[in-house]
């Protein structure tokens, strides 16, 4: 085995994984080659340091900001959404009662007429495939819970 193989092994023979026959070639490898058993040595002072770390708890203020800062954005974002809500019925209501309007007039022209009804049907359509794309790609967005 090359001294390759054998660094392959050395986190196996700090964490006690390997067994019996393993541990004593490892052991008998190490005897003989100081570039492994200089880099064993560095090993282990990363594992003694890594077990000596503990995960600090926040504090309660903190978490009472965090889930602070998360409700107004629920709030601000729902708020928004109402209001884009409200604007496009409102703005479909108008719109309808204007082509109405447009449409039971006699003196406008037909061409103003038809005009008129396919740029409706073709913003509908459109509307209709933007929400269909936002929708699927949100539901399949890798990134969605990345914060930037």
């Amino acid at each position: 085995m090359t001294c390759h193989d054998w660094k392959d092994m050395m986190m196996g023979y700090l964490d006690n994984e390997l067994d019996q026959e393993q541990k004593s070639r490892f052991e008998e490898h190490l005897k003989g080659c100081p570039e492994c058993k200089k880099e064993l040595e560095q090993f282990k002072n990363i594992k003694s340091i890594t077990d000596e770390v503990t995960l600090a708890e926040p504090e309660d203020k903190l978490w009472a900001d965090y889930w602070n800062n998360v409700y107004n954005r629920i709030e601000l974002g729902v708020g928004w959404i109402i209001f884009s809500i409200a604007a496009i019925i409102l703005l479909i209501f108008g719109g309808f009662h204007l082509i109405e309007d447009v449409i039971k007039n006699p003196s406008v022209e037909c061409t103003l007429k038809i005009g008129l009804v396919l740029l409706v049907v073709g913003m509908a359509v459109l509307l209709v495939s933007v929400l269909r794309e936002r929708l699927y790609f949100w539901k399949r967005d890798r990134y969605k819970d990345i914060q930037r």
